[in-house]
């Protein structure tokens, strides 16, 4: 499966209008309560890029695929977090400045881990001596758009116009669940031939290595005594891959331009709307009983 016009031009277009109405619910205060404790950044970091590529290799060498399809895995492994993630801690009211701030810097950490689990992987499975590059400059270009700018421009009409910031961010969470519902229903009519096939071949990997990862990552958490709002960012950023640029990776014809190790990443697209909305539906059901922090 390769990138299309939806993964490549809609997706990060509707997260930077998604990331743009999140920040209009933030104040530079939130960010300043991760600095004065930044364990909790820590603890995310290590989640993050070290537990989640020794997960996903285990989910690799455990299920029956072929090496293409298990370096697949691995490839959407090693891209942790997204904007999308930010979405689905902002709709679990979990700590959306944490969440943010765990993007930003495994964005940016990732440009040189991604190839180097990468090139472990292909060479473990494959035994090839293949190599990616991840272009840095471009990286953090995309990055800063479809994150900090857009949660930066919110956060500063937020301050400079605050009535009209709280009576937008209101609709938020709506515009929100539709544009989740536009991206799923456009991956699943681009490719609606090929779904059942790829489904049988990695569906069954990538919804365990969803639901494993997320397990893992709020037991870590709460063994690290960490807040409810942490927890919730923490489990919610490792548990979701950043599966664009996990395709990006795969299909790109200056990467590694082979589409079929983009497929575990295709699907994991469309596995990770459901269980993210399995996850909101859970968290929300003990809202009430749980202290907003």
């Amino acid at each position: 499966m390769e990138s299309n016009f939806l993964t490549t031009v809609f997706l990060p277009l509707a997260l930077f209008i998604i990331m743009l109405g999140m920040g209009l619910g933030l104040k530079v205060d939130d960010f300043k309560r991760i600095l004065i404790e930044p364990f909790a950044v820590f603890v995310g970091l290590i989640a993050q890029l070290i537990m989640l590529p020794i997960v996903g290799f285990l989910v690799a060498t455990i299920f029956p695929l072929t090496p293409e399809l298990a370096v697949g895995v691995m490839i959407l492994s090693a891209c942790p977090g997204g904007a999308t993630s930010n979405l689905v801690t902002y709709l679990v009211r979990g700590n959306v400045a944490l969440s943010i701030t765990l993007t930003a810097i495994s964005s940016l950490v990732t440009v040189f881990s991604i190839p180097l689990v990468v090139n472990l992987a292909m060479q473990h499975f494959m035994e090839a001596n293949s190599s990616v590059q991840l272009p840095f400059i471009k990286t953090v270009i995309q990055i800063a758009v479809i994150t900090i700018i857009p949660v930066v421009s919110g956060m500063g009409i937020h301050y400079y116009f605050p009535l009209f910031a709280a009576q937008v961010e209101k609709w938020v969470k709506w515009l929100s669940l539709f544009f989740l519902a536009l991206i799923i229903f456009g991956l699943v009519l681009k490719e609606k031939a090929n779904i059942p096939t790829f489904f049988l071949q990695v569906g069954g990997v990538t919804l365990v290595l969803n639901i494993l990862t997320m397990v893992l990552a709020y037991l870590f958490a709460v063994f690290s005594k960490l807040t409810s709002g942490n927890a919730k960012a923490i489990t919610v950023e490792v548990g979701i891959q950043n599966s664009t640029l996990a395709i990006a990776i795969a299909s790109s014809p200056t990467l590694l331009n082979n589409p079929t190790m983009a497929i575990p990443a295709a699907i994991y697209s469309l596995i990770m709307f459901a269980t993210s909305a399995a996850f909101a539906w859970l968290v929300n059901r003990e809202i009430k009983n749980i202290p907003h922090q």
